[in-house]
């Protein structure tokens, strides 16, 4: 029985990594761990718990505003002892966290073989998204094992000089978990008379005109009165200090603490137009059939814009204002974005993953690419 500890550390990793889970544990030959780091505490739980997932062991390393140099000092040693105790054979990782390049980099120092779900992602700029540009370019140094999303992806990572063979494209697993999800969740109470839309932002690289972009949402919100924005407000105070004096004042904006997974796949599945600074929210969107205004100035996930399910806003306020002023606006605009082609994945992304560990432990055959 070989042993494969499946770690990760925020909500976003706990949500993709869920399905592979399920996929693992289906595997006769493998004995499947789920590792926490603790990064983000109380949302990863809140993530797992739509799952019905308990991590078997959890290093806690999450501080109050905490900063990435300190959480790597701690990650990178807890995760070495851990991974030691466990005697994993082998380990999967998620992303682009500083969980994922941390954890890998404790394997690397184990001698244990690290397999990279979502690997490949780039946006080509690494103060966008940051850290995780350096996250996952950094991890992908490390990998016995590439598992990227798209043909995308793997067209990166060849480009870096990593061998094909030990490329799958498997999907996206966000699509997997969001399908599961949207059928069991339910959106949170909402006005049956108004036009839903869905808005997360909480990016580190925005943070410092983050309450200008709350401003340009709350002019979006007053020139639409037939709108209700419902905006799952992120835990980092820096987030809660910029939004609130902006939005919350306004009648037709609901600042609302962060929903458990289920509960936003419904609002998303129940939303207009969704506006996010998040990448799951791209895929998401894209999944649902959502139109989705991406609040960042480059996106490592082009796939959606060339479909036309995505729009990239930027970063500037009033150039957000009048992108999403305008798409409000215009019906058919918005029509033309929803329901476009998933290019994101199938839905099996999970079993593609598990079968590739699956085939570098020598217990399966290697599984065919998705989109091959």
């Amino acid at each position: 029985m070989k042993k494969v500890v499946l770690a990760f550390g925020t909500r976003p990793e706990a949500i993709k990594m869920a399905p592979v889970i399920f996929a693992l544990r289906a595997q006769p030959e493998i004995n499947s761990v789920v590792l926490s780091t603790g990064q983000h505490q109380q949302q990863l739980e809140d993530a797992l718990r739509v799952f019905g997932i308990v991590p078997d062991a959890d290093l806690k390393t999450m501080t109050d505003r905490q900063t990435l140099p300190a959480l790597m000092g701690r990650i990178v040693p807890a995760a070495a002892d851990k991974l030691r105790e466990l005697q994993a054979d082998y380990v999967l990782v998620h992303g682009d966290t500083l969980t994922t390049f941390a954890v890998s980099l404790a394997a690397f120092f184990e001698g244990i073989p690290v397999g990279h779900v979502e690997a490949g992602l780039r946006s080509f700029n690494m103060r966008e998204p940051f850290p995780e540009e350096a996250n996952r370019k950094l991890t992908d140094v490390l990998t016995d094992l590439d598992l990227p999303p798209t043909p995308g992806a793997k067209k990166n990572l060849l480009h870096e000089g990593k061998a094909a063979e030990r490329i799958i494209v498997t999907g996206q697993t966000e699509v997997d978990a969001v399908l599961y999800a949207s059928t069991r969740g339910t959106p949170p109470p909402l006005p049956e008379n108004k036009r839903i839309v869905g808005v997360t932002m909480h990016r580190r690289e925005n943070l410092p005109f983050m309450r200008e972009l709350a401003h340009a949402l709350a002019r979006v919100a007053k020139a639409h009165p037939e709108c209700y924005f419902v905006y799952p407000v992120h835990l980092n105070p820096a987030v809660r200090e910029a939004v609130y004096p902006e939005l919350e004042p306004l009648e037709n904006v609901a600042l609302l603490e962060p929903l458990e997974f289920g509960t936003m796949a419904g609002l998303m599945r129940r939303s207009a137009l969704l506006i996010t600074d998040s990448g799951g929210v791209q895929e998401s969107g894209a999944t649902l059939g959502i139109p989705v205004v991406v609040l960042r100035n480059v996106t490592e996930r082009p796939e959606g814009l060339a479909v036309g399910a995505l729009k990239l806003a930027g970063t500037d306020p009033e150039q957000v204002f009048t992108l999403i002023d305008g798409l409000l606006c215009d019906e058919a605009a918005l029509a033309a974005m929803r329901n476009r082609p998933n290019p994101y994945g199938d839905g099996k992304a999970a079993q593609r993953c598990a079968q590739g560990v699956a085939w570098r432990l020598g217990l399966a055959e290697r599984p065919v690419d998705w989109q091959d």
